[in-house]
């Protein structure tokens, strides 16, 4: 949005700067359709968003973001934690995504589809949850970058928070059950 904003000014500008001048350069760009011109970055930022929303699911399929999480104001040794993500995809509106995780918390563990908000900091996703209630669990508010198979942000739950962060890890069972069921010959088949 910040950049079809920024070409339209950049064409009106270029236009009125010609338009004054009256130089050839001038002509040209009146007789530019305002359309046209506005279309091409259109075109361009919607194939950028879904290369990072492609990027962004391949990503987070058949993961498990494997960390630590703080409390702030309590010291002592680190608390493990453990997000399992078979995957996400994009919902039709907003900055919704439907996350399909299993979450591990504490002495917690369940599996729960979640839509979720992703929103961009320029080409790096951000898990966003603002009072968000995970069944079973309770009600969250969290930041979270992605970022190179790494994530780390700030989490909320009541009057308690404090930091998590990690790396993002290929869930190797699904991956090991999938290499054995393609390297298993089908029944009937020849061998």
């Amino acid at each position: 949005m910040r950049f079809q904003i920024v070409a339209m000014m950049m064409t009106l500008s270029l236009t009125f700067a010609a338009t004054a001048w009256g130089d050839e350069q001038g002509a040209a760009a009146k007789s530019a359709s305002p359309a046209k011109a506005a279309s091409e970055p259109d075109a361009a930022a919607n194939a950028d968003q879904a290369k990072r929303f492609q990027q962004f699911e391949e990503t987070l399929a058949d993961v498990k973001l494997v960390g630590h999480f703080t409390i702030l104001g309590k010291d002592g040794p680190l608390r493990k934690e453990e997000y399992t993500i078979k995957g996400v995809k994009k919902l039709p509106t907003g900055d919704a995504w439907l996350f399909t995780t299993r979450i591990k918390y504490g002495e917690n563990d369940v599996q729960v589809p979640l839509p979720l908000d992703v929103q961009w900091a320029g080409t790096t996703p951000v898990i966003t949850l603002t009072d968000f209630t995970v069944p079973g669990l309770g009600t969250f508010s969290a930041r979270v970058v992605i970022y190179r198979n790494k994530y780390a942000g700030t989490w909320s739950h009541g009057n308690v928070g404090g930091h998590l962060f990690g790396t993002i890890e290929k869930n190797v069972v699904a991956a090991e059950v999938e290499e054995a069921e393609a390297s298993t010959p089908s029944a009937g088949g020849a061998n």
